[in-house]
């Protein structure tokens, strides 16, 4: 079975020109099939706030209302996909950029009101508005894509089928376009963002924890030593590893070619 990477990449590196740069050159350096994935919520960030819209966020989830989903839907489809397409086409790459609303390739149903527990500990119901939980995704036609030796660039937005766009976490948008893909090639899951993995102790970078089991995961979780965004980063990484996936690295943005860092098995 051809090997695969899908890559994801967070919204510090996609915000930062040096290291967008250095990450794309090590995406564009990696052999056979691969698909990129982005987020940019720090760049919708910024931009929201240009004109003159609040982000709140509630347990590390964006709250999409009907002005900030036309600022995602700008940014991550837009402005950030676009750039990256561009940036992979002066290096050789033949991309395409797409949403998952681009040939149906991944469809969602708008999040119900969901009880999330807040930093002061208490749990509240949360509308969090536009965004998708995923249904299902379409592997076979991002086969096609990469069969023709076109590159998938892929933005977190979503869409339910009825014409409406929704706000989709990136980390989730990588499990779903790693399972769609297992059953047609050996999967290699990338989450890279600006640490060298999973780490014991965030202030030392020599304290990175090279695995990860099911079992270790809940004593670290329990321990506090794995809290905050690691968290559903790691869920959706189990999550992979369920449903085909071969392998889930946590690593580097300038690691990806290597695979250092934390190996979930």
């Amino acid at each position: 079975m051809d090997k695969l990477n899908v890559i994801k990449v967070g919204g510090a590196v996609v915000e930062d020109t040096a290291s967008l740069a250095l990450l794309l050159d090590q995406f564009a350096s990696l052999e056979g099939a691969k698909v990129l994935v982005h987020g940019g919520g720090r760049r919708a960030t910024k931009i929201a706030a240009s004109l003159g819209l609040e982000s709140k966020m509630v347990g590390g989830r964006r709250i999409t209302d009907s002005d900030m989903l036309s600022v995602v839907t700008m940014v991550y489809g837009g402005l950030v996909n676009k750039t990256v397409v561009a940036k992979l086409q002066a290096l050789g790459v033949n991309a395409i950029g797409l949403t998952g609303a681009d040939m149906d390739i991944i469809r969602s149903h708008k999040r119900p009101l969901k009880k999330v527990k807040l930093d002061d500990g208490h749990e509240e119901m949360v509308d969090f508005g536009y965004v998708g939980d995923v249904e299902k995704a379409d592997g076979q036609a991002l086969k096609n894509l990469l069969a023709n030796g076109i590159i998938p660039v892929i933005a977190p937005l979503t869409h339910d089928g009825n014409g409406t766009i929704l706000n989709t976490n990136a980390d989730t948008m990588a499990s779903t376009v790693a399972k769609a893909l297992a059953p047609f090639y050996d999967v290699t899951l990338t989450y890279c963002f600006e640490m060298p993995g999973v780490m014991r102790n965030p202030e030392d970078k020599d304290s990175v924890i090279q695995y990860i089991d099911a079992a270790s995961y809940s004593k670290l979780k329990a321990g506090g030593t794995i809290s905050g965004g690691m968290i559903p980063k790691l869920d959706n990484a189990f999550e992979a590893i369920s449903q085909g996936v071969s392998r889930v690295v946590i690593t580097h943005f300038n690691d990806i070619v290597a695979k250092i860092g934390t190996t979930i098995v």
